[in-house]
């Protein structure tokens, strides 16, 4: 009688504390935000991010929020005013306090009702700045108590909202969140996330990026939407229990969708969306939205730091016994 294996993998959580946004692991150049102008076909469909901040109850000293390249113009934008020169204004508005992550619309898809709730720490508009092009500036120091309070997002949480108010340039940026006025250092389990993701995409064939929504106990299915992908990569979704699961992608200026069920070893863990760019298909400069819904159509969290370390698929081969 032949033997009964069960092959088994684990995920670990993942004790590693650096807080770039995009995360090294997602291999994702830039974030992106347009100027308030800006056709939708550029990649971005409401001109708005909105990233968190979490930091540890315990981490009692100052931090910082440092930007990489926040104004428009220069070694990294995009200019879309051909023959002239860069127009665009972006606003990066800090909140914390009550209601910062609590309200309902500070964590939908779009920037409407009362998505700018908490209390407003500190507001700065960025235009063509050369003295800023290609360099970090940093907005802090700030109060960890000054954030709202939030068990399920692991801590108190800040708020930072990143809107072209004017123009139609591309803003391409990064965020680190930061123990050092000066330095990108990292605070110890401290995270960052997003409900709806604008970047830009790689631009070498077969280069992958990677996005890790967590998914909680309660996540039946989730619905996947990507906007402006310009058909410029295949998207597929890796689990713990799914090796490879294919995702429909959208052209030029149009939003594809697609319904992926959970399965219960994925629950309490992150998905792995990945985006393969493609050999056949040369975009430059693709820029893209993306977000995703459990079965109530409410938006689920990214983490630049996946919840429970990059998932890795789980086999299970099991060897019968064979009767004779």
């Amino acid at each position: 009688m032949k033997l009964i294996f069960t092959i088994t993998s684990f995920m670990s959580i993942l004790l590693c504390y650096c807080q770039p946004v995009p995360a090294k692991e997602e291999n994702i150049p830039f974030l992106v935000t347009f100027g308030a102008d800006a056709h939708p076909s550029y990649g971005d469909d409401d001109h708005c991010q909105t990233f968190f901040f979490s930091i540890p109850e315990d981490y009692k000293k100052p931090f910082y929020i440092r930007i990489f390249d926040p104004d428009t113009g220069g070694a990294n934008d995009e200019k879309n005013n051909s023959g002239g020169t860069f127009n665009t204004i972006t606003n990066f508005s800090l909140y914390g306090g009550a209601g910062c992550i609590s309200e309902k619309d500070a964590i939908g898809v779009d920037p409407i009702g009362n998505f700018r709730s908490g209390n407003l720490i500190v507001s700065k508009d960025f235009g063509v700045n050369p003295s800023l092009d290609n360099k970090w500036i940093t907005l802090g120091p700030f109060n960890p108590a000054e954030g709202e309070l939030a068990k399920g997002y692991y801590g108190y949480v800040f708020k930072l909202i990143a809107q072209g108010i004017k123009g139609n340039d591309g803003n391409l940026y990064r965020y680190f969140l930061s123990s050092n006025f000066d330095k990108n250092v990292s605070i110890e389990g401290g995270n960052s996330f997003t409900f709806e993701y604008s970047f830009r995409l790689p631009q070498n064939p077969l280069e992958v990026s990677h996005i890790y929504p967590f998914i909680n106990e309660h996540v039946i299915s989730v619905k996947q939407a990507n906007f402006d992908l310009d058909n410029g990569a295949i998207m597929k979704l890796f689990s713990a229990a799914t090796l490879s699961f294919s995702l429909d992608v959208s052209g030029d200026n149009l939003l594809a969708e697609s319904i992926y069920y959970i399965k219960d070893p994925e629950k309490g863990k992150s998905l792995d969306i990945q985006f393969i760019i493609k050999k056949s298909t040369k975009v430059n400069n693709n820029n893209m939205v993306f977000y995703i819904t459990n079965q109530y159509g409410e938006s689920l969290p990214f983490f630049s730091i996946p919840i429970g370390g990059v998932p890795k698929y789980q086999p299970k081969v099991s060897i019968t016994p064979k009767t004779d």
